[in-house]
């Protein structure tokens, strides 16, 4: 015992070791399969919605992998430089481990305190923000590596414990501050949820492994003691780090993934996901219109088989950013100005898409109005895509809207509107009942998928207009 005390090797080191790759086997899965089984889901990777999970997953392995190498659990010859206590028990565990495991949390507490709560964009990118809120453990760390308190176990002076321990503490008091700010807002989705479990997870946790850090580092003469104690460190670390990862907080869309439901339920867009009403429907009793060339284009994108019809020849043209825009931002005319917290996921949704630099659907509008967009202080603002769709209805009507009147598109899209025509006059007559909610897509994944029709009904559906 009083060998491998010291040298590292015991029975229970190994099988905490084990444990520990279990829990990051296990947090890798848990992060990656849910957008193997739908690609489609997969976030930008040029956003923060990509990049801080994945640097949470990063900072959970180096934080376990820095306990394994500094603790002595395996026995090695620390022969290298790079094998020294100031390189594992220092700057890995430290900056690169906890300090940026709650470094990630913070910033996404950050970010939702300042667009739910201050209703605006950050004023910080989450990429300068966390290298500022990791200054003072590469200060810490610093400070560590000159005065050199570590001895040949890697353990501390007593009076260096009591800092080091305040610091860790630290981080968590300000993840708390920031979700007591926010603990007010009635999310749509399971962001303070995520931040409290995160919280009381990691508290207590990190209790438990305070304590045995404490007893590891000051009873280093007991060598059961120092089994026992690491062993505890190792296993509630990795705990902690399989436990308090969580996707939905940075991307709420994707907090609909989910492995454990088992309702059928697929929201294929953001305006649907929020309950907007109609979102992404056609409505099997929608009366013919008769568009005509001459009136205004933002006017009869107003119709939805038309913006469809429109939107189809757009995407041909490899054109579709600025209809796709107009429709999303359509949707978000639907939500009401005193339900603020659903018009702030849309306006995020639909900067994050279209308005930042290097979006997925990024659309063509003058520098003026994208800061604009970006600086505004009011995310529920009415008005605050208005100028932007301005800009690219005129783009439109320069470019798209000449040449779909003389498309096929618009030929096919006349002959269905006068079948619908003849449709509906049949139907008054044979005096078919549809509901107004009817979608016309009757899928498994439709969220207004029901039973429709009256149970006295004895009619069939028409075959509704194709998507």
């Amino acid at each position: 015992m009083a060998t491998c005390a010291v040298h590292g090797g015991c029975p229970s080191d190994y099988v905490a070791v084990s444990i520990a790759i279990c829990c990051v086997i296990l947090l890798i899965v848990k992060s990656i399969l849910p957008f193997l089984i739908q690609k489609d889901k997969v976030p930008s990777g040029k956003g923060s919605a990509f990049w801080i999970p994945v640097i949470q997953v990063i900072a959970s392995f180096t934080f376990l992998l820095s306990l394994v190498m500094s603790l002595n659990f395996l026995k090695y010859k620390k022969t290298h430089w790079w094998l020294s206590c100031y390189v594992w028990a220092v700057w890995v565990e430290g900056p690169l481990g906890f300090g940026l495991l709650m470094s990630c949390r913070i910033a996404q507490a950050f970010q939702l305190y300042y667009v739910f709560v201050k209703r605006r964009l950050p004023p910080i990118r989450s990429h300068i923000f966390l290298p500022l809120i990791l200054l003072p453990w590469i200060a810490g760390s610093a400070l560590i590596h000159v005065k050199k308190p570590l001895n040949y176990r890697c353990h501390m002076q007593t009076y260096w414990i009591i800092p080091v321990v305040c610091l860790h503490a630290l981080y968590v008091a300000v993840l708390v501050m920031f979700t007591g700010a926010i603990r007010h807002i009635e999310f749509r989705f399971d962001e303070l949820r995520d931040l409290w479990q995160g919280i009381l997870v990691s508290a207590s946790l990190i209790g438990v492994w305070v304590s045995a850090y404490i007893l590891n580092e000051v009873h280093d003469d007991i060598s059961w003691l120092q089994v026992a104690s690491r062993f505890l460190l190792l296993i509630t670390a990795s705990i902690l780090v399989l436990v308090f990862f969580s996707i939905s907080i940075s991307q709420p869309l994707l907090s609909q993934i989910s492995l454990r439901k088992r309702e059928p339920l697929e929201f294929k867009t953001m305006g649907q996901a929020l309950g907007i009403p109609d979102s992404g429907l056609l409505l099997q009793r929608e009366q013919a219109v008769v568009i005509d060339p001459n009136e205004p284009l933002d006017k009869l994108l107003l119709n939805k088989r038309f913006r469809q019809s429109f939107l189809a020849f757009a995407d041909s043209c490899l054109a579709g950013e600025s209809v796709h825009f107009f429709e999303e931002v359509h949707e978000l005319g639907k939500i009401p100005i005193d339900d603020p917290i659903r018009r702030i996921y849309m306006t995020r949704h639909i900067i994050n898409k279209y308005i930042i630099a290097g979006a997925a659907m990024e659309v063509n509008i003058s520098h003026r109005i994208r800061q604009e967009i970006l600086t505004t202080t009011d995310l529920t603002h009415p008005d605050l895509f208005t100028n932007a769709l301005n800009e690219l209805m005129q783009l439109m009507k320069t470019n798209l809207a000449k040449d779909y009147w003389s498309s096929m598109y618009f030929i096919r899209f006349k002959e269905e509107a006068g079948m619908r025509s003849n449709g509906h006059e049949m139907e008054h007559t044979a005096g078919y009942n549809f509901s107004p909610r009817l979608s016309s897509v009757h899928a498994t994944d439709d969220p207004f998928h029901q039973d429709h029709f009256s149970r006295g009904s004895s009619h069939d559906s028409h075959d509704s207009y194709p998507q």
